[in-house]
């Protein structure tokens, strides 16, 4: 898991989301917010002067912004995937890593993730998908709502199938 900005984000919520993260990075402008909720923080992100880590905590500093040097070390680290939490960026600002690295990205109110055709899931009727329909897709048990909101039909799985390389899916969390 990467904390970039930890925002208002809820702490039970992220306490579920760490028991499925081996490893625990986070932006040093943060750092010490993350130490104040008991974390154990495995990897710090361009540390700055003064900044006393915990111990066996990794520092590591790249090019570019925090977001190159994280992907690139979990990418070196062969990681399947990152739960990300950031109130600021979108899932389309991180696309060009998703080839490389599935990423599911966490703000305060929602969940973001990429899916490729062919992916389903069991949702029960009146779930909420946002989709920015950029390509034309097709979905079972699931009927538009408005602009961006699909709504789940009835208790059951939902199928994606499309041409592009992506659809961009968020729900409420």
């Amino acid at each position: 898991m990467y904390i970039h900005n930890l925002g208002n984000f809820d702490e039970e919520y992220l306490g579920q989301i760490l028991e499925w993260s081996p490893t625990l990075i986070v932006n040093s402008a943060i750092y010490e917010k993350v130490l104040s909720l008991g974390l154990k923080v495995d990897v710090i992100v361009n540390t700055v002067d003064g900044l006393v880590p915990q111990e066996n905590t990794k520092s590591i500093v790249g090019p570019g912004d925090e977001y190159n040097t994280v992907f690139n070390f979990l990418i070196a680290e062969k990681y399947p995937a990152v739960n990300v939490i950031d109130d600021q960026k979108s899932l389309t600002d991180l696309a060009f890593y998703l080839p490389k690295i599935n990423i599911v990205l966490f703000s305060e109110t929602e969940k973001s993730y990429a899916i490729k055709t062919g992916f389903n899931v069991w949702k029960p009727a009146g779930s909420i998908f946002l989709i920015d329909v950029i390509s034309y897709f097709e979905a079972t048990n699931l009927m538009q709502k408005g602009e961006r909101a699909f709504e789940v039909v009835r208790d059951g799985f939902v199928e994606f199938s499309f041409m592009t390389e992506y659809v961009f899916l968020t729900e409420k969390i």
